[in-house]
């Protein structure tokens, strides 16, 4: 007889950033990662690099004139923006969101801008569509602050478009003066936990049901996987698992996931043996195969290798480790 399975609720959610309120009772559709609770957004994320890019807006937001923001699909670039608006002295009007084509087409008139204006996917522009915009931010610059605030967004790099002459330079420089890139989500795993349960909650909420669990190895599928849907990828898995579920408490199998994302991770491959066998090389080559163990991951590296991250850096960067 098979034993029973416990559910595993997953770890509370804390607000990421000074000021950020816990999320409303009410809650918006699960395509979103903003959790919307007026007047601000609260944005989940527990990881080093989501808080460092809050930290940069909670920096510039007061100040902004002209900002890019760059990020792979679904990775979040819209909710980044409205966090932003909401730390903007422009936050008491409307968020207006806009197709970086389609407002060029018939409204880019820097005489009357006003407002928050978010235009989406810039880097789809053409070349007439790139000059267009190009005067229309020369015009914005040389109006005083305060009146009108423009957020682009693009899924590529600005400026590298810019080196492969995709992209006119000077457009390029004047958006990403500032500029905010946003990790995917497989880049910043520590995430997916806390987004998972904040989208589960928004979901769930939706379709009326009052509390959803995460069942045994459910969470492990989900770190194994690559999103390259990113968060939005993320929302629509949880969305049609819940779906499938029973009894409150989605399984692994509930997952519409391809079944290598599940796969055994690879073993390591054994350790070679160093052409230079003096100590210091012996040990940096050491050094490096416990830094591919862990895909990069200094901190964890130097965990393993019960060193301070100093030392590791030294290592790294050819100090001599022994007195001669």
């Amino acid at each position: 007889m098979t034993p029973p399975q416990t559910a595993i609720p997953l770890p509370s959610v804390q607000p990421t950033a000074p000021g950020l309120a816990n999320p409303g009772p009410t809650l918006p559709g699960p395509t979103l990662i903003e959790i919307e609770s007026s007047p601000a957004a609260a944005l989940v994320g527990v990881s080093a690099a989501w808080r460092k890019l809050l930290v940069q807006a909670e920096m510039a937001a007061p100040h902004l004139q002209l900002a890019a923001i760059e990020g792979e699909h679904g990775s979040g670039k819209t909710t980044l923006a409205r966090y932003i608006f909401t730390r903007s002295p422009l936050s008491g009007s409307a968020f207006q969101r806009r197709d970086a084509r389609e407002w060029l087409a018939t409204d880019a008139d820097p005489a009357t801008m006003a407002g928050f204006l978010y235009l989406d996917r810039v880097d789809l522009l053409a070349s007439p569509g790139q000059g267009l915009l190009l005067g229309v931010l020369k015009a914005l610059q040389d109006r005083p602050p305060g009146r009108a605030v423009l957020v682009a967004s693009s899924e590529t790099s600005l400026r590298h478009m810019a080196s492969q002459g995709l992209l006119l330079p000077d457009l390029a420089f004047r958006l990403t003066a500032i500029r905010f890139a946003i990790p995917p989500l497989r880049q910043r795993r520590e995430d997916i936990a806390p987004l998972a349960q904040a989208l589960l909650e928004r979901i769930s909420t939706r379709y009326q049901q009052r509390h959803v669990v995460l069942g045994p190895g459910t969470l492990a599928r989900l770190l194994q996987h690559n999103w390259p849907g990113n968060v939005r990828e993320l929302s629509s898995v949880l969305e049609t698992a819940l779906l499938e579920s029973s009894n409150g408490v989605i399984r692994a199998f509930d997952l519409a996931l391809p079944d290598q994302s599940f796969a055994a991770p690879a073993e390591p491959q054994p350790i070679s043996r160093p052409e230079n066998l003096a100590l210091d090389a012996v040990i940096r080559h050491h050094v490096q195969y416990v830094l591919d163990l862990n895909r990069g991951n200094k901190l964890r590296a130097a965990r393993q290798l019960r060193i301070s991250r100093s030392t590791l850096y030294r290592i790294l960067a050819d100090e001599p480790l022994l007195a001669t």
